[in-house]
C-alpha cells in the first residue's frame, strides 16, 4: 500500500479525518495522523522514516507481542506507548488483508464508547 492508499483506506471508517498536527506545510514526509471525529483519538499515524513508509497502529497487548513474533516488519511502536501500539513497515512480510486487519483493529480500540443508558 501507498501512503495515498493507507489514507483513503483509514478515511472509509465512520467519522474520521486526517490530520497534520506536527507539520505547518503538508507535504509527502509530513506525519498524518488518522483521527476518530467524535473523540479526537489517533487510530493510525503514517510516517516516512529511513526511507521507509510506516503505520503506528493501536493493539491489545497480547495481539500486538504475537505480532511482532509473527512478522519482522512489525516492531514496538515509534514514539508511543511500546505496550499497547506496533510499527508496521510497509513492503516488508505483513500481507495487505492483516494489515487491513491491523488497521480495523485500532480503529475499535480508538473509537468513541458509547454512554450507557441511565448515567
Amino acid at each position: 500500500m501507498t501512503r495515498k492508499e493507507l489514507i483513503h483506506f483509514c478515511l472509509s471508517f465512520p467519522a474520521v479525518y486526517e490530520d497534520y498536527p506536527f507539520d505547518d506545510i503538508v507535504s509527502a514526509s509530513a506525519w498524518t495522523v488518522m483521527r476518530h471525529r467524535a473523540n479526537k483519538k489517533s487510530f493510525a499515524l503514517i510516517y516516512e522514516r529511513g526511507g521507509n513508509l510506516c503505520i503506528n497502529l493501536k493493539c491489545e497487548p497480547v495481539a500486538a507481542d504475537f505480532l511482532r513474533q509473527a512478522f519482522q516488519s512489525v516492531t514496538p511502536a515509534y514514539h508511543m506507548n511500546k505496550v499497547h501500539w506496533n510499527t508496521v513497515t510497509l513492503g516488508g512480510d505483513v500481507p495487505e488483508e492483516i494489515l487491513a486487519d491491523m488497521i480495523s483493529a485500532s480503529y475499535r480500540l480508538t473509537e468513541p464508547k458509547s454512554r450507557k443508558r441511565g448515567k
